[in-house]
């Protein structure tokens, strides 16, 4: 009889494995991901070393010394209980941070447009007390452009009445407002300072939104082009809220990381953040084998730094708010040494 490895589901619960049951669920989840993404199964000797990592009864595993990774954070100034100065503070010097990022608890772009003087006189403070390069961070949000919060139709409520045409309009126009406030964000950064800035769950609200990313980057980009942007998103793939936005004259609804890639590189991204989200029902290795499946074929082809998303909820990370270390040095390994990564 096999011995039992205590493991981890994908909403954080220990459970008991064996190896061969761990196998198992590693080869189901690339099955998964061949048969929705359409991608290359991963080889027997990756399947191999997922499988070794999975199947480890220790508490913590990591890389070899050598292999280390660049670790960049989002939302490092709203963490814990202090100032969001101390808390970036925090990060770099207790956490070992590579990267800081300033941001508001909303996190949402058309938020920060009405307090953005504050904002960057305190991205300007910040960069006074830290070391580390300093990022300012938000997700684009596209829906809060929409009714009741925001000037545009409420394509969430066009759609289901089959007012297609007018909900895409509505997007339109949301997409141009989304792009005008990235734009003033980054001029008022760059004048704080700032390293880079920081799209943080691109293509949320669809394909619209991830419109807005790549024509607000590519405008920044030329703008300042020693200004990083960090371009990561909130799905394995683009959800065709609109359906027939494109950039660069490729279709962005459906797109997969390897195509996301390619057109973040296109626009001026510095970095790239895939996304594959868990399925929480499912055992973390049946997660890693169809995240890692998914993602090889945008590292295969990736000329900008590819940093995976190994937070909560993606990457093979449970969906739980403190999330267990045994799962997430798991997770990291897999991606360093699978995929090759650039950073985490």
């Amino acid at each position: 009889m096999e011995p039992k490895i205590p493991t981890r589901m994908g909403d954080g619960q220990l459970v008991e494995m064996t190896r061969s049951e761990i196998r198992a669920d590693v080869e189901a989840g690339i099955e998964a991901a061949v048969k929705r993404a359409k991608v290359p199964p991963l080889s027997q000797d990756e399947v191999d070393h997922v499988v070794d990592i999975y199947a480890s009864p220790v508490r913590f595993i990591g890389v070899d010394i050598g292999d280390e990774v660049v670790l960049s954070c989002d939302g490092t100034g709203m963490k814990t209980v202090a100032t969001r100065l101390q808390d970036m503070q925090a990060f770099e010097q207790w956490m070992g941070a590579d990267l800081t990022e300033l941001c508001v608890g909303d996190y949402s772009l058309k938020v920060v447009r009405t307090i953005l003087p504050y904002e960057a006189q305190q991205l300007h403070d910040a960069q006074l007390a830290l070391i580390a390069p300093c990022q300012y961070g938000v997700m684009p949000n596209l829906g809060l452009y929409s009714k009741p919060d925001g000037p545009c139709e409420n394509w969430s409520g066009l759609l289901p009445e089959a007012r297609i045409d007018e909900a895409r309009a509505a997007l339109d126009e949301a997409v141009e407002y989304a792009v005008k406030d990235m734009v003033n964000l980054a001029d008022a950064i760059y004048e704080a300072g700032a390293d880079a800035l920081d799209w943080d769950t691109t293509a949320a609200s669809g394909d619209a939104e991830f419109l807005a990313a790549l024509k607000a980057t590519e405008i920044i980009r030329k703008k300042y082009p020693d200004m990083g942007v960090q371009l990561g998103m909130a799905g394995e793939f683009v959800l065709g809220m609109h359906g027939a936005v494109e950039y660069d004259g490729v279709r962005l609804a459906g797109l997969w990381p390897k195509e996301q890639m390619k057109l973040a590189e296109k626009a001026g991204a510095t970095m790239y953040g895939p996304v594959v989200n868990v399925n929480t029902g499912k055992s973390c290795a049946w997660n890693m084998g169809r995240a890692l499946t998914i993602v090889k074929p945008c590292m295969d082809e990736a000329t900008i730094p590819v940093h995976m998303n190994v937070g909560m909820g993606v990457g093979a990370v449970p969906m739980f708010k403190y999330p267990p270390v045994d799962a997430v040095c798991r997770s990291a390994k897999a991606c360093v040494e699978i995929l090759r990564i650039d950073g985490l």
